[in-house]
């Protein structure tokens, strides 16, 4: 059986990052590129980080993360785009890469509030900004973070 094909006009996933996990440890979502989707993401980044053994604390922290991240990629995508989570679990800890299309060529500001909650949250966070292969004209803003689990 091959793989489905996306309809026509609908945008492909983001190239994953070098390093892929296996595929049975990654998750991805796609959203439309509203706040009224972030309650989805939460639901997601917590039910993943529960199943890979995060404390409670640390699940919180996971949860409000991705709520900043993509709260972020929101205010930055081109109208109605698509945002798209993908979670990789490993034996380290979660990693989310959150990528939205968009119409500028800049990515999430570093020297905002909400980044410095995304950086006090989780163990990395890093902001990127390639050319959108998809549109040919936009940009393909991304944020990867990673939070380890704790061990006591």
């Amino acid at each position: 059986m091959s793989a489905p094909q996306p309809a026509r006009g609908e945008r492909t996933a983001p190239p994953p990052r070098s390093g892929s996990a296996p595929a049975e440890s990654v998750v991805e979502v796609r959203v439309a590129a509203d706040a009224s989707q972030l309650s989805v993401l939460r639901a997601v980044t917590g039910d993943l980080a529960m199943r890979a053994d995060f404390d409670v604390d640390s699940i919180a922290d996971l949860r409000l993360a991705v709520d900043e991240a993509c709260s972020s990629l929101i205010r930055l995508a081109a109208d109605g785009r698509q945002l798209v989570c993908r979670f990789e679990t490993d034996e380290v800890g979660l990693h989310v890469s959150a990528a939205v299309g968009s119409d500028r060529g800049q990515g999430a500001r570093e020297d905002t509030f909400s980044w410095r909650v995304l950086s006090a949250l989780t163990d990395s966070v890093s902001t990127s900004v390639e050319s959108d292969a998809d549109s040919g004209t936009g940009h393909l803003v991304r944020i990867d973070l990673t939070k380890g689990r704790t061990h006591e």
